[in-house]
C-alpha cells in the first residue's frame, strides 16, 4: 500500500467536484453524475483496498508536506491510516456512493443538478480529509469543510427564505462548538508543543496533574478542561444538547443531504473525534462524565420530541438526534469501539431511512406530511420493505444491525462506574421504548391505514420542497431503479453488518493499539467483553438472548403501542394531546430552545447591535467624528471668510496692524 495510492483516495472526489462545479454547464447533463460518481466509486473501491491491508495489520502514519513552520511548531497535512480510519473511509464512500447514485433520480429535474453534484462529492473529500488527518490541524480543516459544504447543500434551494434560515442556523450554531473546539486544539498546542496526534497522545500521561486556572485563580485540570473544549466541537456537529437546534431545520435541503450529511457521516464526525482522542479522554473521568450526560439528555428528550412530528423527515431527524445521543453515552462510558459500532450500523440504517423518505416525498409529488399519506405499501413495494428493514434495525430487534449495537451500549452503560451512569442507563433504556413508539407510528401512518391524499389539504407553493402535492385524482407511484438499488443495497448491511463485525470490532483486537481505555479505572468494556464471552458466546447466541431482554420487551411494546393508537383507535392519542395539553406545549415548542435561542440570543444581539449602531456608528462616527469635523470645518470657514471682503483698505488696514504687532513684538525680544 503506498503512499500515493493514498492521496487518491480524497483526491478523485475533489476533482470530480471541481471539474463539475467549474464546468458543469458546459458539459452534457449526465457528466455531472457520472463524473463524481466515478470520483467516488474509485475512492470506495481504494478504500476498500485499503480496509482488507488493514486487516493485515498495515498502518500508515507520516506527513505528505510541511504547511508551515512557526518556530518548533510545523502545520504538516498527512495521512494516519488504521482499522479505524480504514473503517470509516469505508463507510464514508459507499454512503456517500449510494447517495450520489440516488441523486441522479431525485434531482433530476433540479435546474441545479450539477451543482449539486459537485457539492456533494465536495462534502466527501472533506469528510475523507477529516477521518484520514494524523494532526489537529488537518482535523479542523475537514471539520470546517463539512461545515461550509453543509452550509451550501442545506441552502441549496436558496430562494426560499426557509432554507436560508435554515443554513444559517447550522452555520451559526456550529461555530459556537467550533469556538470551543479551536480553544481545545490550542490548550493541546500550548502545553504540548505538537499537534500531532502521536506526539501529543505520548506527552498527555505527563500532563494528567497540570492544572491552570481560569476563574478567580481556582485550579482546574488542564485535561479535563481541554477534553470538555473538543467536546463543545463535537456537540456543535454532532448535535447535542444544547447545540441541536440546527439539526431538524437542516431538512429543509433536499433528501439526499439528509442521508449523508445529517445521517451517516458529518454528525458523527465528532462521534469520531472523541474515539480518537480517547487517550486525553481516558485521562478525565470528569471528562468523561460530562460527555455521559449530555448524550444520554439528548437520548432521551430529543427522542420524545420524534412523537411530536408530522413532517416525515423531521421525524427520521429526531431519531438521528437521539441515536447520536446514545454514541455519546457509549463514549463517556469508555465504550468508545461500542460508539463506534453503533455509528457504522448506524450510518447504514439511517441513510436507508432518509432515502426511503425521499422515495415516498418523490412519489407524493414532494409532499412531506404523514398526515397526508396512508397505505403506501400498495403503491411503494421496495421503499415499503426496505423501510421496515430500517425501522427494525433502528429499534434494535434481534439479529438485525442495530441490536448488537445499541444492546451493546445498553449493557456497557450498565456495567459502568463513571458518575451519571445510572442516569444515562435510565435514559438509554426508556428510549428504546420512545425509538420503537415514534419510529413505527411513522411506518404505520404512511404505509399502512387508510388512503388519505385524496382529501388532503391542497398545499402552497411554499410547502416544503416548492410543490403542491398529489390533487384527489391523482395515485402515487414508486420511483424507478435509480432510487430503488440504493435502498435494496442499502438494506443488505442494515441487516448482516452487526452480526459480522459484533466479535472482532468489540471482543477481538480490531481497535488493538487504535483506541486506548483504562480498563483499571473505567472497566465497563472488561464486563462487556466477559458477558459476551461467558454467557452469550456468539452474535447468534446474543440475538436469542436479546428475545428476552427488558430492551426487546421495551421496544415491542413500543411498536404495539403504536399500532394500537394509530391503526386501531387514532382518537387516544388526540384525547392524550388534549388532556396533558402543558405538556403537548412543552415539546410541541421543543422545550423552548428555539425560542430562547431567538430571544435571548437573536434578539438580544439585535438589540446589542442595534444600540451599538445609534450610539457609536451614528453619534460618535457619524455624528462626532465626521459630520462634527465638517461641521467644526464649517464654522471656522465662516469666521475666517467674514475677513476675506474684497476690499482694499480692509487689507491694508490688516497690514498695517499687523507691521505694528510684529514691530512691537520684535522691539521687545531685543530689548
Amino acid at each position: 500500500m503506498t503512499e500515493q495510492l493514498l492521496i487518491w483516495i480524497p483526491l478523485l472526489p475533489l476533482i470530480a467536484a471541481a471539474i463539475v462545479g467549474l464546468f458543469g454547464s458546459r458539459l452534457p447533463r449526465c457528466a455531472a453524475h457520472w463524473l463524481t460518481i466515478l470520483g467516488v466509486g474509485g475512492a470506495l473501491v481504494l478504500s476498500a483496498m485499503v480496509f482488507k491491508a488493514t486487516l493485515s495489520g498495515f498502518t500508515h502514519n507520516a506527513d505528505l508536506y510541511t504547511w508551515l513552520t512557526s518556530g518548533d511548531i510545523h502545520f504538516a497535512v498527512g495521512f494516519l491510516i488504521d482499522n479505524l480510519t480504514a473503517m470509516m473511509m469505508v463507510v464514508v464512500t459507499f454512503v456517500s456512493l449510494m447517495v450520489h447514485i440516488y441523486t441522479i433520480g431525485y434531482m433530476h429535474e433540479d435546474p441545479g443538478y450539477s451543482r449539486f453534484f459537485s457539492y456533494i462529492s465536495l462534502f466527501t473529500f472533506a469528510m475523507l480529509m477529516l477521518v484520514m488527518s494524523n494532526n489537529f490541524m488537518q482535523l479542523f480543516f475537514g471539520w470546517e469543510a463539512v461545515g461550509l459544504v453543509s452550509y451550501l447543500l442545506i441552502g441549496f434551494w436558496y430562494t426560499r427564505p426557509t432554507a436560508i434560515y435554515a443554513n444559517l442556523k447550522a452555520f451559526l450554531v456550529n461555530r459556537v462548538g467550533d469556538f470551543g473546539f479551536l480553544l481545545g486544539i490550542g490548550l493541546v498546542l500550548t502545553y504540548t508543543g505538537s499537534l500531532d496526534y502521536a506526539e501529543v497522545f505520548s506527552a498527555a500521561p505527563a500532563l494528567a496533574d497540570t492544572t491552570i486556572s481560569l476563574f478567580a485563580n481556582t485550579p482546574w485540570s488542564l485535561m479535563t478542561v481541554t477534553c470538555i473544549l473538543l467536546f463543545v466541537g463535537a456537540m456543535g456537529k454532532s448535535a447535542q444538547v444544547p447545540l441541536h437546534v440546527w439539526l431538524p431545520d437542516s431538512m429543509e435541503g433536499p433528501t439526499p443531504i439528509s442521508a449523508l450529511i445529517h445521517a451517516a457521516t458529518m454528525v458523527t464526525a465528532g462521534i469520531f473525534m472523541v474515539a480518537r482522542m480517547s487517550p486525553l479522554f481516558e485521562i478525565s473521568t470528569t471528562a468523561l462524565s460530562f460527555v455521559m450526560t449530555i448524550g444520554a439528555i439528548t437520548a432521551l428528550f430529543m427522542g420524545l420530541l420524534g412523537i411530536m412530528q408530522n413532517d416525515i423527515k423531521r421525524v427520521i431527524a429526531y431519531s438521528t438526534l437521539s441515536q447520536l445521543g446514545y454514541m455519546t453515552v457509549a463514549l463517556g462510558a469508555s465504550a468508545y469501539s461500542v460508539a463506534i459500532f453503533h455509528l457504522m450500523t448506524h450510518a447504514f440504517f439511517k441513510a436507508l431511512l432518509f432515502l426511503g423518505a425521499g422515495s415516498v416525498i418523490m412519489g407524493m409529488h414532494h409532499d412531506q406530511d404523514i398526515r397526508n399519506m396512508g397505505n403506501l405499501k400498495k403503491y411503494f413495494p421496495v421503499t415499503w420493505i426496505t423501510s421496515l428493514i430500517g425501522s427494525l434495525a433502528l429499534i434494535g430487534t434481534p439479529f438485525f444491525a442495530g441490536f448488537y449495537s445499541k444492546d451493546s451500549i445498553i449493557e456497557a452503560v450498565k456495567f459502568s462506574q463513571i458518575p451519571g451512569s445510572g442516569f444515562a442507563y435510565f435514559a438509554v433504556v426508556a428510549g428504546v421504548f420512545i425509538t420503537a413508539f415514534y419510529s413505527f407510528r411513522l411506518y404505520f401512518i404512511v404505509f399502512h391505514g387508510k388512503e388519505r391524499w385524496r382529501k388532503a389539504k391542497p398545499h402552497t407553493d411554499d410547502d416544503h420542497e416548492h410543490h403542491h402535492g398529489l390533487t384527489p385524482d391523482q395515485d402515487p407511484h414508486e420511483p424507478g431503479w435509480v432510487v430503488k438499488l440504493p435502498l435494496i443495497l442499502l438494506a443488505i448491511p442494515s441487516v448482516v453488518i452487526g452480526y459480522l463485525a459484533i466479535k472482532p470490532m468489540l471482543f477481538g483486537d480490531f481497535f488493538k493499539g487504535v483506541i486506548t481505555v483504562n480498563a483499571e479505572a473505567h472497566p465497563a468494556m472488561e464486563h462487556l467483553t466477559h458477558h459476551f464471552h461467558e454467557f452469550l458466546h456468539t452474535p447468534s447466541g446474543m440475538a436469542l438472548h436479546g428475545f428476552f431482554t427488558l430492551p426487546f420487551a421495551l421496544a415491542a411494546s413500543g411498536v404495539g403501542l403504536s399500532w394500537f393508537f394509530y391503526m386501531k383507535r387514532p382518537d387516544i392519542p388526540a384525547a392524550i394531546q388534549k388532556r396533558f395539553s402543558l405538556i403537548n406545549t412543552i415539546l410541541e415548542n421543543k422545550y423552548g430552545f428555539d425560542s430562547f435561542n431567538e430571544r435571548f440570543f437573536a434578539s438580544g444581539s439585535s438589540f446589542i447591535g442595534n444600540k451599538l449602531w445609534q450610539i457609536v456608528d451614528v453619534k460618535i462616527i457619524d455624528g462626532a467624528i465626521v459630520n462634527g469635523t465638517a461641521n467644526l470645518v464649517a464654522k471656522l470657514s465662516g469666521i475666517v471668510r467674514r475677513l476675506q471682503s474684497g476690499m482694499i483698505y480692509h487689507y491694508a488696514f490688516a497690514m498695517i496692524i499687523g507691521a505694528f504687532l510684529l514691530l512691537t513684538f520684535f522691539n521687545r525680544i531685543v530689548l
